[in-house]
Formats: C-alpha cells, sequence, structure tokens
C-alpha cells in the first residue's frame, strides 16, 4: 500500500487547474463541491480525500488515485502517492502549475481590460505573454 504525499501549491482556480490537467494529458477529470475519497491501486478505499480527481483507471494500471485537495485558504494541495511519484514527480508538477498559471492569467486577462498581443512558448519552455491595455 502506498503512502500518499500532500504537497502545497498556490493553485486556486479549479477551473484553470483542470484546464491545466488536460494539456498535461488527463481526459477524465472528476470535480466536486465536497471531497471524495481518492483509491489506491488494490480499489482500497483511503483516508485522503480531494475535491479534484483523477481516478487511477486514468493513470495506469498499478497507479493510485491523484487528487488535488482544497485548503482552507482557498488552495489545493496535491496528493500523490508515493508509487506515483516517480511519473508525477516534482518536475511534473512545476510543468502543470506553469500551464496552470497561464490558464488563470487568461482568465482574468478581459477582465482586467487587458488584451493578449503575443502569447509564445520558449525554446526553454517558458511561456512568454505580452498583455496590452489601451486608454
Amino acid at each position: 500500500m502506498s503512502h500518499f504525499t500532500q504537497i502545497k501549491t498556490e493553485i486556486k482556480d479549479p477551473d484553470a487547474l483542470v484546464k491545466a490537467l488536460t494539456e498535461m494529458g488527463f481526459r477524465t477529470i472528476e470535480v466536486h463541491e465536497t471531497a471524495q475519497p481518492l483509491y489506491g491501486y488494490q480499489g482500497d478505499r483511503r483516508s485522503d480525500t480531494a475535491e479534484v480527481i483523477i481516478r487511477r483507471q486514468s493513470i495506469g494500471k498499478m497507479s493510485n488515485d491523484l487528487g488535488f485537495k482544497r485548503q482552507e485558504n482557498g488552495s489545493f494541495t496535491a496528493i500523490i502517492s508515493e508509487y506515483d511519484r516517480h511519473k508525477y514527480s516534482q518536475k511534473w508538477l512545476n510543468q502543470m502549475t506553469q500551464r496552470y498559471a497561464y490558464h488563470a492569467l487568461m482568465t482574468q486577462v478581459p477582465l482586467q481590460g487587458f488584451a493578449v498581443e503575443e502569447d509564445d512558448v520558449l525554446e526553454d519552455g517558458t511561456i512568454r505573454v505580452v498583455l496590452a491595455k489601451w486608454v
């Protein structure tokens, strides 16, 4: 039985989180108002719960559920089993967080009266967004 590790993030927008996870290759993502239980690779119900869940069947035969649990401050904590940390490592989490930040920004751009002038991914993977606001 794998131990689930909790990793703090600055992720707060569940819609941008789902968009980022979709870009990272996940097709089935559950979003719940109330936290739901996570399951281990043998189908055993764990004590860990989360509001945003990728079920083990969508990850791999021997994998556990991946979850994102909302904290009191509104941010989500990633819940990843020890077994799955080899694939869903800090590097993976950093890439997913970068995609999240992009989608969170794109949600705010029109609300703040800006327009996207340029939107590029540089050779090193950096996302460069140039915004303009006409007064």
